[in-house]
C-alpha cells in the first residue's frame, strides 16, 4: 500500500526535525534488509589479533588532524596544508572479542557483552584522566552496509579532537530544557515513555528501550539507564552488567525485521566538560534499512517510513 502523508516531528532536545510516514501499513518484507557479511575465518584480521578475552587492537595513532575551514586549510605558501604540517591527535582502535567470535550481540554470552562495556568504561576513564582529546566515540557496526569490514564481534573507538555535533546539540538542548523545566530531560522523557507505553519496547531493572518520538531511522531505539549519570566512565560494574543485557534485548528485538545491519552508538559526556546534572549517557540503535533519498540530502530532514509507535509495537511482538 502506497503512502504519502508525512508527519514533521521535532526532537525536543536537539530541535532537529524528521519526517515520519504515518499512512502506510506495516509490511515486514519492506524492511528485511539482508546483512552483507564482512571478512571472517582465515581473512579476519581481528581473529589474528584476538586473545582469550576482549582485546584492544590499535589501528592508527594520530588518526585525526583538524584542518578547519577552506581558508584555514591554506598554508603560508598558498598551498593546501599537508599531513606533515599538522598536529595530529587521537587514535582509531577496536575492541575485539576472542578468536572466532563472529556471532551477534544478542546471542553472545552476557558476560562477554559486559566485558565490552567495562573495557569501554576503562578506556573513557583513562582518556578523561589524560585529557589529550575532547571525545571518545564508541560504535558497533554490524554488517557491511553499516560500515563493518569484518563479522568479528567488536566495537570501534574514535578518539576525537572535538565533540561530535550531534552530542554537542544534545548537551546544549538538554541544558536548556533543564533550565526551563528542571531536572534531566532524558530522565523525564524516559519516564514519560515508560508511563505511556506507546513507544516503549522493553524495560528492566536497569534501563528502558524505547523508540524516540522524532526517530531519525526506521526502528531506531534508545537504551536509557534508569540511574541518572552523564558520564559512562562513572558506571559501576553492576550497572554495566545490567545494561549489557538490556542492549542484548534491544538487538534481539530487531528480529522483527530479520537480522538487519545496524549501528549501535554510545553518547556520553565529553572528556573535558562536566555536565553531571543535565546530560544522561545512553546508547542509540539504528538499523540500516534503506539508502538516503534526495529529500533527505536536500533538506537535512530524515525520512522515516514507519512511525515509531508502530515500530515499537512490532519490536515488542518480536520479544514476546
Amino acid at each position: 500500500m502506497s503512502g504519502g502523508i508525512w508527519e514533521l516531528r521535532r526532537d525536543e532536545i536537539t530541535g532537529w526535525w524528521s519526517a515520519t510516514v504515518v499512512d502506510r501499513e506495516f509490511a515486514p518484507a519492506r524492511f528485511n534488509e539482508e546483512r552483507v557479511s564482512g571478512a571472517r575465518g582465515a581473512s579476519c584480521e581481528n581473529c589474528a589479533a584476538a586473545g582469550s578475552e576482549v582485546t584492544r587492537r590499535t589501528l592508527r595513532q594520530g588518526a585525526f588532524h583538524s584542518v578547519g575551514t577552506r581558508s584555514e586549510a591554506i598554508g603560508s605558501d598558498g598551498g593546501l596544508l599537508t599531513i606533515g604540517d599538522m598536529d595530529r591527535a587521537g587514535s582509531w582502535s577496536t575492541l575485539i572479542a576472542p578468536v572466532m567470535e563472529h556471532g551477534e550481540l544478542d546471542t553472545a554470552e552476557p558476560a562477554l557483552v559486559a566485558s565490552f562495556l567495562m573495557a569501554i568504561r576503562d578506556h573513557l576513564r583513562a582518556a578523561r584522566e589524560l585529557g589529550a582529546t575532547a571525545y571518545v566515540q564508541y560504535v558497533r557496526n554490524a554488517g557491511a552496509q553499516a560500515g563493518a569490514m569484518s563479522d568479528h564481534l567488536c566495537f570501534e573507538a574514535y578518539d576525537l579532537p572535538q565533540v561530535p555535533h550531534r552530542v554537542a546539540e544534545e548537551i546544549g538542548g538538554a541544558a536548556r530544557l533543564s533550565i526551563r523545566n528542571g531536572g534531566c530531560a532524558f530522565c523525564r522523557i524516559s519516564e514519560e515513555e515508560q508511563a505511556s507505553g506507546r513507544r516503549l519496547v522493553h524495560r528492566d531493572a536497569h534501563a528502558a528501550i524505547f523508540a524516540p518520538f522524532a526517530s531519525r531511522s526506521a526502528f531506531e531505539t534508545w537504551i536509557v539507564p534508569h540511574l541518572h549519570a552523564s558520564d559512562f566512565a562513572d558506571a559501576d560494574g553492576a550497572t554495566l552488567r545490567g545494561v549489557a543485557e538490556t542492549i542484548q534485548t534491544a538487538v534481539r528485538a530487531l528480529r522483527a525485521i530479520g537480522a538487519p545491519p545496524y549501528n549501535l552508538l554510545l553518547h556520553t559526556a565529553p572528556l573535558r566538560e562536566r555536565v553531571e546534572s543535565t546530560y544522561h549517557w545512553h546508547w542509540e540503535l539504528h538499523p540500516r534499512l534503506r539508502p538516503i533519498g534526495g529529500l533527505e540530502l536536500a533538506s537535512g530532514i530524515p525520512v522515516v517510513p514507519i512511525s515509531p509507535e508502530e515500530a515499537a509495537a512490532e519490536l515488542r511482538k518480536a520479544l514476546s
